[in-house]
């Protein structure tokens, strides 16, 4: 009889260990964690650039840049985290990482940081609080096909030589050698700041922003400022010589945008102030966009227009509007068709219109 009991406590005690054993191990495989995602993005139509001509395309990034991303993070104790992420943009039409030639592997974003009680630290390469304010309060969204405002803000200061203008942000949408803090949220009011090394000898050579975002209800709102400093040499705005502006020495940009969502009409609203600083002048864009989203049916109509005007530079104008209607197949995929015009003055006006299809991962 005591045998049979000595038996039965071992194989309970036994049975414990292990269950004990196992349960550890799952607590620890779910302390940390990897996720693959990604989207991919198509359109096929037709695009004329401001003084140039009609091309018949198939392309990427219609609506966004297709990308793929691994993101992870360790459960440290404490409130504490470690996270990483590594994203790669890629062209779906010919297979190429990047968004164009020459663009690096993982150009979207490659990081590692630490999250706790007190916000969030990151280092390496990452989006700017400027881009993430651009992209959240217009209609069409981080399209670098179909949005005015993304249209006016990247894609114009020395990124087309095809067409002359001196409006736009200098840079990418991510910078390299950057750290940034992050707020914890307050009651929707959130915080971020950001630094960028030039990484030389050339202590001028650097970059820093700060950004505010609230979100209360139907109600968004942000805030954000951005500083581009160089040296006598900026190296990377090496194409504005050929655009006939060299020596610029630094650019401050200023933007703040609302939202409001209706229900039945989402509304956007965005002022940005750009102030260049160049060896022998300066000058200043000021430029605008509003829009609104509307549903109908399962899917939206969007539509935005944005003008900008110089103070000084080249004097120019530019009005750049666009309407869009999306339709989901599914919460992964969706269909969409577009129209853009573009106008900057004493140049032929630009339009691009288009079908697509967009996959997420």
């Amino acid at each position: 009889m005591k045998t049979s009991i000595s038996r039965a406590l071992k194989t309970t005690l036994k049975a414990s260990v292990i269950a004990g054993l196992m349960a550890g191990a799952s607590a620890a495989f779910a302390q940390s964690s990897v996720q693959l995602y990604g989207q991919v993005d198509e359109w096929i139509g037709a695009q004329k650039l401001p003084g140039g001509h009609t091309a018949t395309v198939v392309s990427g990034g219609g609506m966004s840049t297709s990308y793929w991303g691994l993101k992870g993070s360790e459960d440290l104790g404490g409130g504490y985290k470690a996270i990483f992420a590594l994203e790669g943009f890629f062209l779906a039409q010919n297979g190429q990482y990047g968004r164009f030639t020459g663009d690096t592997m993982f150009s979207r974003n490659a990081y590692v940081g630490m999250e706790s009680p007190y916000g969030t630290v990151t280092a390496g390469r990452l989006t700017t609080e400027l881009f993430v304010s651009t992209i959240l309060f217009n209609p069409f969204s981080d399209s670098y096909e179909f949005s005015p405002m993304i249209w006016q803000t990247y894609l114009g200061f020395g990124t087309f030589p095809s067409y002359s203008t001196d409006q736009g942000v200098t840079g990418d949408s991510g910078w390299s050698n950057a750290i940034q803090y992050s707020s914890p949220n307050f009651n929707g009011l959130s915080a971020s700041g950001m630094y960028a090394l030039g990484n030389t000898t050339q202590n001028g050579a650097k970059k820093w922003s700060g950004q505010v975002l609230y979100f209360h209800g139907p109600f968004a709102a942000t805030a954000v400022y951005q500083y581009v400093n160089f040296n006598n040499t900026p190296s990377d705005l090496s194409s504005l010589a050929l655009s006939g502006m060299p020596g610029l020495k630094s650019q401050s940009v200023a933007q703040v945008g609302v939202s409001y969502d209706l229900k039945y009409v989402k509304m956007f609203a965005q002022y940005m102030y750009t102030y260049n600083n160049q060896d022998i002048t300066s000058w200043h864009v000021n430029t605008g966009q509003g829009g609104v989203t509307v549903p109908v049916g399962p899917g939206s109509v969007m539509a935005s227009y944005a003008y900008s005007r110089d103070g000084g530079g080249y004097n120019q104008t530019r009005s750049t509007a666009a309407v869009g209607y999306d339709y989901p197949l599914s919460k992964r995929t969706d269909v969409y068709a577009a129209y853009m015009y573009d106008h900057i003055s004493n140049q032929s006006s630009g339009n691009t219109y288009g079908v697509g299809l967009r996959a997420k991962f």
